[in-house]
């Protein structure tokens, strides 16, 4: 048995010290331990190469189950040691928003920028912007905020994705036809950035959900086409005191703002007291669209998302930027609050 003992340490010590590794070692040493098992159940009890082995074997089985006890214990507590590590590192890196190196390098060309550097990538890590509408504003929108590591968004839409779609809503893609927009929107985002968290909402933005919904974010884009859904935006904003950027699209030309009375600016009802008439402002299914004029408008969006956010540079807050695509002009006209206006007139007046 001495002789077993001592080739088992060579193996082991011997076998390290030559570079072998350790999976290699212990299947080595599981070798020599079932040709010791085998010749004791073979063998003759008389055989010298048995007897010189013990014998009998009973005491191996013993010694190989105290083995397995002892690897399984060294195993388990290993375990329990990295679990409890990463639910200490998981832990602090959330309270402090630190990053992983491979976000480092990912969104090292945002750290770079004086205006944001780190302190504004962890700013954009711990917001939460909400999307309404992932169509052709959301679209890119969407992509745009998840790519620059916006922490936590949002997007609600009832609608489902449709052949039309797919000359502008970039974010979709023809395999995805007829799935929810808000879950093929999901898995675009997340396979982008598997860094960002965000949370579909397939239905439609209500009065009986707003309040509640908004009140988790920090941040409201608006990118629907309808101007129901646009008033019901403006309006719960206002009463939680949270920023608005709206984005508007007909033909070739489309226009943005953000609004945000709580900080001195307009409501978007400020802007646009009433709906206008109806065939006065047609959807793009009536009137067209250009194909990139959404995603241009759209990545406005983005950008004056991420400026608010980290407080970079002049937003749009009080004034409205238009953009004609079909002559290459942009303008820029000032926007102010009204008193009488029936969502802010009062915030407006302070």
């Amino acid at each position: 048995m001495i002789s077993v003992l001592i080739l088992a340490a060579l193996i082991w010590w011997g076998g390290g010290f030559l570079g072998m590794g350790s999976a290699l070692r212990r299947l080595l040493l599981l070798v020599l331990y079932g040709a010791i098992i085998t010749v004791q159940l073979t063998l003759p009890e008389t055989a010298p190469l048995r007897v010189n082995l013990g014998g009998s074997v009973v005491p191996w089985l013993l010694a190989g189950a105290l083995g397995v006890a002892i690897s399984a214990y060294a195993y388990g507590v290993r375990w329990l040691k990295e679990r409890a590590k990463g639910n200490d590192m998981s832990t602090t890196d959330e309270k402090k928003g630190a990053f992983t190196p491979t976000e480092l390098n990912r969104y090292a060309r945002h750290i770079v920028l004086r205006e944001i550097g780190g302190a504004g990538q962890k700013k954009l890590k711990a917001a939460k912007v909400l999307v309404i509408g992932a169509g052709g504003l959301g679209a890119p929108a969407l992509q745009y905020l998840a790519a620059a590591g916006v922490g936590t968004i949002g997007v609600i839409d009832d609608d489902v994705v449709e052949n039309a779609n797919l000359q502008r809503q970039v974010i979709h893609s023809d395999a995805n036809i007829g799935m929810p927009k808000v879950f093929s929107a999901q898995a675009a985002m997340e396979a982008q950035n598997p860094y960002v968290s965000v949370k579909p909402y397939h239905r439609r933005l209500g009065a009986d959900i707003a309040s509640e919904l908004f009140a988790e974010y920090d941040l409201i884009l608006d990118g629907t086409d309808n101007f129901d859904t646009r008033y019901l935006a403006n309006r719960v904003a206002v009463e939680l005191g949270k920023p608005l950027i709206s984005g508007a699209l007909t033909q070739w030309e489309g226009q943005i703002s953000l609004y945000h009375p709580a900080a001195g600016g307009p409501c978007y009802q400020c802007i646009f007291p009433e709906a206008p008439a109806p065939g006065l402002a047609p959807a793009c299914a009536e009137a067209g669209v250009i194909g990139p004029l959404p995603g241009v408008v759209g990545a406005m969006m983005a950008v004056e998302a991420l400026k608010h956010i980290t407080g970079s540079g002049e937003t749009l807050r009080g004034a409205m930027l238009i953009y004609d695509a079909l002559y290459a002009e942009t303008r820029r006209i000032a926007l102010k609050p009204r008193a009488d206006c029936p969502v802010c007139g009062s915030q407006g007046a302070a």
